[in-house]
């Protein structure tokens, strides 16, 4: 169409044109001199009465901020070993081989066989140096992660640190003098702001698409974490397969947002992808560079927002009429809420001055932060508000930073895992713990070779209840007890 519609204007030319050679003919057969005279011709657009006037500065131009961005954003390949089952590994059959179904007898010594899938995502370079930073799906069991530039050179990658809770990871090139992108500030992002995302959407490298900024603080329950901070950046800007850890960027050039998900039925782009906040990326960022892992600050409540729902169903029995803030259900023990004072009951309308408007709102505050950080909180009891001075604490309700030898278990373990079900306890005779839904071929649980179905009691003899319970544990693990679904009990040591 844009062809047609150029090739139509050419035409138009050439016929105002024929209209003035006409002109000069026949006033040339009527014996007047033929003089050929240039003059300059200011050509306008054909504005309608009811347009204004263009002003190019009063427009969003999008040109600096994609030219400039696009250099510092990486495609990333990530490199897993993959479990396969072996050809006979279950053993040879003679009631199979009777009925002429061939089969292989085992092999080996029954170690697991492993193959290479590939993964790719983006990345975005946030010092000259070579640090990277990314989503942690995109890194998460990787064996191998190679990065490449968008001037075509390659580099093998080192992972820095990781964050599952927020979904974001650091990697590090050996290179130096490399573009980068400043980081920006997501607060500042305004409703209908224009945005750019870049990626490498189904391997299309330094792919650049254009959107408004949709909403701010989305929680969509996406991130498989008990301590996920969901805060998202909502955008229309097309977002594909292979965009995950690429940038979003304001029309200054500036890094804004972490581009995370979309929100599909048909797992490609339909209007809506998400964003992890700067304000989220680089204190988590700081963190993994300076301690391999995230200083994650609790306050130490359940809560529900007071939203409409919650007034329709709950407000008339607990006496809360107005919507706003977030309604304390619960206060952990010795946790850095029920320290300062609050309890049971209490409505929470800010922190720091900023309005609780939902649970997503919450979690990005209290992201920001480290333990032993202090925060103010504006909480409504019976009728009045008062201020309460907060000291956050660690996961083990613990007021100091955790240290270098302290561990996420959970990462450590490599695994996927889930509470077990009552029925599972009951079956076993125990009174909690935690099941192994997935084993990955980088950590702990494939080196000692624990089954998938194995349920987690113990870990360096401590009780293992819940996956609450495990990501409290911050010690190295030394020993992990449990019992797999067939009754079977088993203990696993580890041996440096």
């Amino acid at each position: 169409m844009k062809k047609a519609l150029l090739f139509l204007g050419v035409v138009a030319a050439a016929a105002v044109s024929g209209g003035v050679s006409a002109w000069a003919v026949a006033e040339a057969g009527r014996g007047a001199q033929v003089e050929y005279v240039e003059r300059e011709v200011e050509r306008t657009p054909a504005l309608g009465a009811h347009f204004a006037a263009y002003e190019a500065g009063q427009y969003p131009d999008l040109t600096y901020a994609a030219e400039n961005a696009v250099k510092a954003v990486v495609n990333i390949e990530a490199i897993q070993q993959v479990e396969v089952p072996r050809r006979g590994q279950f053993g040879y059959d003679p009631f199979l081989e009777f009925f002429g179904f061939p089969q292989e007898r085992s092999r080996g010594n029954g170690e697991p066989q492993y193959r290479e899938q590939r993964a790719g995502g983006s990345g975005v370079i946030i010092s000259s140096d070579g640090y990277v930073v990314t989503n942690n799906h995109v890194v998460d069991g990787a064996t191998k992660l190679r990065v490449k530039l968008n001037d075509g050179r390659a580099f093998d990658a080192t992972l820095v640190g990781k964050d599952s809770a927020t979904d974001v990871a650091l990697l590090k090139i050996d290179a130096t003098e490399l573009p980068t992108l400043a980081f920006g500030s997501s607060d500042a992002l305004r409703l209908g702001e224009w945005v750019l995302a870049i990626g490498s959407p189904f391997d299309l490298q330094s792919t650049i698409t254009a959107g408004i900024v949709s909403a701010k603080a989305r929680n969509l329950g996406a991130i498989p974490n008990d301590f996920s901070i969901e805060s998202f950046i909502q955008t229309d800007a097309a977002v594909n397969p292979g965009n995950s850890g690429g940038a979003l960027v304001n029309t200054h050039g500036e890094l804004v947002g972490i581009n995370t998900l979309i929100k599909s039925q048909t797992g490609s782009y339909i209007g809506y992808s998400f964003a992890i906040p700067e304000a989220i990326v680089r204190k988590v960022v700081v963190d993994l560079k300076e301690y391999g892992f995230v200083q994650r600050a609790m306050l130490g409540i359940m809560f529900r927002p007071v939203d409409q729902d919650f007034i329709d169903n709950e407000g008339k029995e607990l006496g809360i009429s107005e919507i706003g803030g977030v309604y304390v259900a619960g206060v952990t023990e010795g946790g850095a809420a029920s320290e300062a004072g609050i309890r049971k009951g209490d409505v929470v309308l800010d922190i720091d001055g900023v309005a609780l408007t939902s649970s997503a709102t919450l979690q990005e505050q209290i992201a920001r932060h480290r333990p032993n950080d202090k925060v103010l909180l504006s909480v409504k009891r019976d009728g009045k508000v008062k201020q309460f001075e907060v000291t956050l604490r660690n996961k083990a309700d613990k007021p100091e930073l955790l240290s270098r030898e302290d561990v996420d278990v959970v990462e450590t373990l490599g695994g996927k895992f889930q509470d077990a079900g009552e029925k599972l306890c009951r079956q076993l005779e125990i009174r909690g713990g935690v099941q192994v839904v997935g084993v990955k071929a980088d950590g702990i649980l494939a080196r000692a070779r624990v089954k998938q179905g194995f349920v987690i009691t113990h870990i360096n003899d401590k009780a293992v209840r819940s996956l609450s319970d495990m990501r409290r544990l911050s010690d190295k693990v030394r020993s992990i007890d449990g019992i797999y679904p067939d009754g079977r009990a088993a203990s696993y040591v580890l041996v440096e």
